[in-house]
């Protein structure tokens, strides 16, 4: 199966950032424990990363053309207000889903509205980084 992770502003920075929240393991170690899982389970998944909200919203389109048969997306700060990454993600039509490292129903009153899980099949958080691996698990 063909999957994309599309993850969104400042995971770039884990292992910089807030670490009490994010943890210490660093964005290469995250795209390591991906890549480990393809592996593992035959899959071809590639991870993207951007800051830029345009660009996520060209990645998703572009995943419309390529065969995509997945897309796991961390929107990060996007996941609370950006209805145009929703409705890219509402016009591409395989499973999806959504994946935040930290419980959100446990922070800020704003990182408990998510406007783009609605789009997606299935929401997972709180899991630190396993929880790309048990999305990548849902496809099965």
């Amino acid at each position: 199966m063909k999957i994309l992770v599309i993850n969104g502003p400042n995971l770039n920075f884990l292992g910089i950032r807030e670490k009490s929240v994010y943890g210490t393991q660093d964005y290469q170690y995250l795209v390591n424990l991906i890549q480990e899982k393809a592996r593992e389970t035959g899959n071809e998944i590639e991870v993207f990363q951007s800051n830029h909200e345009g660009a996520i919203i060209d990645r998703i389109q572009e995943a419309y053309f390529d065969g995509t048969q997945g897309i796991i997306i961390n929107p990060g700060a996007y996941t609370h207000y950006s209805y145009a990454i929703r409705d890219a993600l509402a016009s591409i039509d395989v499973p999806k889903v959504e994946v935040h490292i930290s419980d959100i129903t446990n922070r800020e009153e704003f990182r408990k509205v998510s406007v783009t899980a609605p789009v997606c099949d299935k929401q997972i958080y709180g899991q630190g980084l396993q929880g790309y691996l048990q999305a990548v698990e849902y496809f099965k």
